[in-house]
């Protein structure tokens, strides 16, 4: 009689040889698991290469959200509802986003209307000069311009223009876009964060709730502290532009406020815009335009910034400017704008989390 340990579905195992190695340690099996490992890597790369624009999207509404969390928590601590918060900030934001499309669009469109009226008067005063005419004839530029009014390039000028167009639509989608998820992700901020420190191993989960704490606290500082200095700087503008008598201050106010939301080199950019106008008006004012900003800059990074930023964010001039460096060259205007706190986070985690780690061992 054949050994019962030997019988395999009836029969003796030892008619048919011997059973070979397990299915999972075959060389096949794993180059196929390989393969489709790779398959799935390359499938998960494309996926996130064709929603790359809208990954960029939420992740700016949910930096937002973070950014404006504690004003929402400070109104519901003086009792008003989650939602009612969530509605009064997104109120007080979709004003000021208004107020600065209504402070910008008037000069823009006006400026490019008396330019265009004025373009024959610039044509004519050039035509008028001996030198410009002399330069005319000897390169035949009226015979290259009227060769290259073509209809394919007539064509290709109205593909730019509907391009613009496109471009403006998009960009009010991209931004309704964000504004829409920065209300849900408001929202529903508690319940987000207790469901990111749930996927955390109960082990580890009051540790890591901590620190998670601590960034998000020192990300809404930060926000909170950039928006208060460039809304500083925005009104000094306004101030002083009314003052030397410069076209549209309240347009100027929003430009330098704007730029100031960059860090290291926002600020510099909107005084040179405002420099600009400045000079195009008159040289007088453009000087006086510099002398302001190279006094104002100087109080605001050895006075107003520290001042603001001290309970904020622990960052190095050297590790912000590495950090905003890296920020543009990797995600552009984007990059720069969350540099300081993605670097204020990483210096709070390898000094809580990596450091210590490295001295137990």
């Amino acid at each position: 009689m054949a050994d019962p340990a030997r019988l395999v579905g009836g029969h003796d195992e030892r008619r048919f040889g011997a059973p070979g190695r397990p299915l999972r340690q075959n060389p096949f099996l794993i180059g196929f698991t390989g393969g489709l490992g790779v398959l799935l890597a390359y499938a998960v790369y494309l996926a996130v290469r064709n929603a790359g624009g809208m990954l960029v999207l939420i992740f700016v509404a949910l930096f937002l959200a973070i950014g404006l969390n504690p004003a929402v928590a400070r109104l519901r601590s003086w009792g008003l509802p989650r939602g009612l918060a969530v509605a009064a900030v997104t109120l007080t934001v979709v004003l000021l986003l208004a107020g600065g499309v209504f402070a910008l669009v008037p000069p823009v469109v006006t400026q490019s209307g008396q330019f265009v009226e004025q373009l024959p008067h610039y044509l004519d005063s050039l035509r008028q000069n001996d030198t410009i005419n002399d330069l005319v004839e000897r390169y035949h530029l009226m015979e290259r311009v009227q060769s290259a009014a073509t209809a394919q390039n007539i064509s290709r000028a109205l593909g730019g223009v509907f391009g613009g167009a496109r471009l403006i639509f998009g960009t009010i989608f991209n931004v309704l876009t964000v504004l829409v998820l920065t209300i849900y992700f408001l929202a529903a901020f508690d319940q987000i964060r207790t469901l990111g420190y749930g996927m955390v191993p109960a082990s580890r989960r009051d540790r890591v709730r901590l620190i998670g704490d601590e960034i998000l606290t020192k990300v809404g500082a930060y926000m909170v502290g950039a928006l208060a200095i460039a809304v500083l700087a925005g009104v000094s503008t306004f101030v002083f532009a009314a003052i030397i008598g410069l076209a549209y201050p309240f347009a100027l106010a929003v430009v330098v406020a704007v730029c100031d939301l960059i860090p290291q080199i926002g600020a510099t950019i909107g005084a040179v815009i405002v420099s600009l106008v400045g000079f195009a008006t008159e040289l007088p004012l453009g000087i006086a335009c510099v002398i302001f900003f190279v006094i104002y800059q100087q109080v605001e990074n050895y006075l107003i910034y520290p001042k603001v930023m001290r309970k904020s964010v622990e960052v190095s001039d050297v590790a912000a400017i590495v950090g905003a460096l890296l920020g543009v060259a990797l995600f552009g205007v984007l990059g720069a704008l969350v540099a300081i706190p993605a670097v204020a986070a990483l210096q709070l985690i390898l000094r809580e989390v990596v450091l210590p780690r490295q001295q137990s061992r």
